[in-house]
């Protein structure tokens, strides 16, 4: 029996999700289905789903209702659970402000890692787009980087890197290499050692410099693949740059901010002396409809 569910399809950077709206927590999405949804060939297409729903409805939000109305319940492209995603929650922010549910301004948004402040630019802040406020640029809370100890190793064939750990509520392995054509065409995943750093499956990053304060990297993300942006990876490429080369926010008391091209586009990254990091960059929603999800879901599972 076939199950109509209303979605849309958003883009931060080309990172693109899948959004259903689900104030009640009403709809439950299997793996398979979540899988389904992110078919790029049988589905709508993306690198995740944004379920969007009231905090107060969701077990895992309610303890965070009285911050933050809504929560983000982000899962991978395979249908696994996710703690976090910068470039999601500036997308599920931008549909909350489509919706009417928030204007622009500032809103905190709940997830599995934590509360997440976010900033909608209002149309005095950013210089006239095509589309208005829509076009605004999204600023995302993304909380304190983590830099757990411990040598990590990254390998791709025949070459290997080592890797700085950093954790942004979910987990990065950051390398930098001198060419990202050196991470090679990241079909699968990179061999990351030792393996019992992240018992939870990890992102791996490739960054290489442009710049002063510039990088530029490739990303494979756990559950997804290659993906044309991560949001919590570039934060963590851009913290792991300022220790690398010697810089800490909070040793110097001045924030350190950091451009960061992806395939998709560019973000911008500050990390402040609190050792706040924020992230900035574009979240578009590109279309919405209806999709037949039980027969999309029975595909998935018959082709597995």
């Amino acid at each position: 029996m076939s199950t109509r569910i209303a979605f849309l399809k958003g883009h931060g950077t080309q990172n693109d999700f899948v959004i259903v709206p689900d104030p009640g927590n009403t709809q439950d999405l299997s793996p398979a289905a979540v899988a389904a949804l992110c078919d790029r060939r049988r589905g709508i297409g993306g690198d995740g789903v944004l379920r969007v729903v009231r905090s107060a409805a969701h077990p895992e939000a309610r303890p965070m209702a009285a911050e933050a109305d809504w929560f983000m319940d982000y899962r991978n492209a395979d249908g696994s659970v996710a703690e976090m995603c910068g470039n999601g929650v500036r997308v599920f922010a931008r549909y909350l402000q489509r919706a009417g549910l928030v204007a622009a301004g500032d809103l905190a948004v709940a997830t599995r890692a934590g509360v997440k402040r976010v900033h909608l630019a209002k149309p005095s802040e950013h210089p006239p787009g095509e589309e208005g406020a829509w076009s605004a640029p999204v600023t995302v809370g993304m909380g304190r980087a983590l830099l757990p100890t411990g040598e990590v190793t990254v390998g791709v064939g025949e070459r290997s890197w080592p890797a700085r750990h950093v954790d942004l509520g979910n987990p990065h392995a950051v390398a930098f290499v001198a060419d990202l054509a050196h991470a090679g065409d990241l079909r699968t995943a990179p061999v990351v050692t030792p393996a019992a750093s992240y018992p939870r499956g990890v992102n791996v990053e490739f960054a290489t410099d442009r710049g002063e304060r510039h990088l530029a990297m490739r990303v494979y993300e756990r559950g997804s693949g290659e993906t044309r942006s991560c949001g919590t990876g570039a934060c963590a490429v851009a913290v792991a740059a300022a220790r690398r080369d010697g810089i800490d926010p909070a040793r110097t008391g001045t924030p350190v901010t950091t451009t960061v091209d992806v395939p998709g586009g560019r973000l911008t990254v500050t990390e402040h002396p609190d050792g706040q990091v924020e992230l900035t960059g574009p979240a578009v929603i590109v279309a919405e409809g209806r999709f037949e999800l039980a027969t999309a879901e029975e595909q998935h599972l018959s082709s597995l």
